[in-house]
């Protein structure tokens, strides 16, 4: 493979310029036509593929978005539903793309496809874009004829995901400049306001209150060991990540973080909205409930309740209902059993799925929606004991000096 330099001009007329990466010219020139360029001018670039820099790709390449994959979940939906042919489809969601990251991975499924690679098979060939979800409800899709319909599935299932990670990301913004604001503050008072103060109270030659004493000490080490305070938060930072990737730390940590105070009961709601609400989707596309309680497992994203979404499917493999190893499960309310007794009992499961994660998601909107609320009287109450501690830490020693000279 070796580097070719282009010039082309776009869609809008104008000249545009770059390298790409192929085995021939006549590649470049299909790549750039994916992309809505019309070549100028492809000629043999004297710089090597590996001699250019992996950061300045990583800089200059924009990553498949999670708007990019919901456009194309909608996009497909309305091509296929309109009876263009799969290949046809992905042709012209190329030409039309604007990330040339994103055509150049619909060039490649065409690629996959021409080679007699079934479309889900294709896509599990780029983790990074289609989760083990996404490719296992494509496949089920092809297998039931129902394509068309499992698109716009996950195009209303990445909506949801959307719709709660910017409500949550918009409750917690306040809050988080507040810390931050915070934190700026202790350190800039320990590393020059306090030593100020304490080189005046070093001529008082009187003893000094016990929280000013403290101040100056954690304001002292500050001062002098703030390499070694940096290397202790950059040493536990990394020790929890790499604890949370092993085995035992990630299913530890998820299990806490559903017991967290205020935040906990949000993520544990989004947990069984996203789950029920993978659920009812599996069923309506025709999933075997064993194959679908596998798929789903990957959708929660918590180890805890994948574990006990694996317990629920063991016990189906052997027989119960779903509604006894829901009970089994310990993780549902009564409100939400009685739903799964009635679906099982009528066969309408997938239906009442649904209404599980309607349930689920209108509390999740409503707590979000809270949360700033919820989060607020902690950080007031926390910003005024701050502000009493430097308070009374630094204007004691002054009052009794005060009060000294008057006597």
């Amino acid at each position: 493979m070796a580097m070719f330099a282009y010039t082309g001009r776009n869609a809008k007329g104008e000249i545009v310029q770059g390298t790409l990466d192929a085995d021939h010219s006549g590649a470049i020139a299909d790549q750039l036509a994916g992309m809505g360029v019309i070549p100028l001018n492809i000629q043999l670039s004297s710089v090597k593929v590996s001699e250019v820099s992996w950061l300045k790709r990583a800089l200059t390449e924009k990553p498949v978005t999670f708007m990019d994959l919901m456009l194309f979940s909608r996009q497909m939906f309305t091509l296929l539903k309109a009876g263009v042919p799969i290949m046809r489809a992905l042709t012209g969601l190329q030409e039309s793309a604007q990330n040339p990251v994103f055509a150049s991975m619909l060039q490649d499924l065409r690629k996959s496809l021409d080679s007699g690679r079934e479309l889900s098979q294709a896509m599990r060939t780029h983790p990074k874009v289609f989760s083990a979800f996404y490719v296992s409800m494509v496949q089920v899709g092809e297998m039931t004829g129902m394509l068309d319909q499992t698109f716009i599935r996950l195009y209303g299932y990445l909506d949801f995901e959307r719709d709660m990670k910017e409500r949550i990301s918009t409750a917690l913004r306040y809050p988080s400049f507040v810390v931050m604001a915070m934190a700026v503050a202790i350190v800039i008072i320990n590393l020059f306001v306090i030593p100020t103060f304490a080189k005046v109270y070093a001529g008082f030659h009187a003893e000094l209150p016990v929280i000013t004493k403290l101040l100056l000490g954690f304001s002292y080490f500050m001062v002098h060991y703030w390499l070694l305070m940096l290397s202790i938060v950059a040493g536990a930072v990394i020790g929890f990540r790499y604890y949370i990737k092993t085995t035992d730390g990630r299913y530890n940590w998820d299990k806490y973080k559903l017991k967290l105070p205020i935040v906990g009961s949000i993520i544990f709601k989004a947990t069984l909205s996203r789950f029920a609400r993978g659920l009812a989707l599996t069923f309506k596309s025709g999933m075997p409930i064993l194959q679908a309680m596998n798929v789903v497992g990957m959708v929660v994203d918590n180890e805890f309740m994948r574990q006990r979404i694996e317990q629920m499917r063991e016990g189906i493999e052997r027989g119960e209902s779903v509604l006894r190893t829901a009970v089994a499960a310990g993780v549902f309310n009564p409100m939400v059993l009685q739903m799964i007794a009635v679906g099982e009992e009528t066969g309408d499961l997938d239906g009442m799925m649904v209404e599980v994660a309607d349930m689920y998601e209108q509390e999740v909107k409503y707590e979000v929606a809270s949360l700033s609320a919820n989060i607020e009287p902690i950080l007031i109450v926390s910003l005024g004991a701050l502000v009493l501690i430097l308070a009374l830490g630094v204007f004691l020693p002054m009052w009794d000096l005060g009060k000294a000279a008057m006597h």
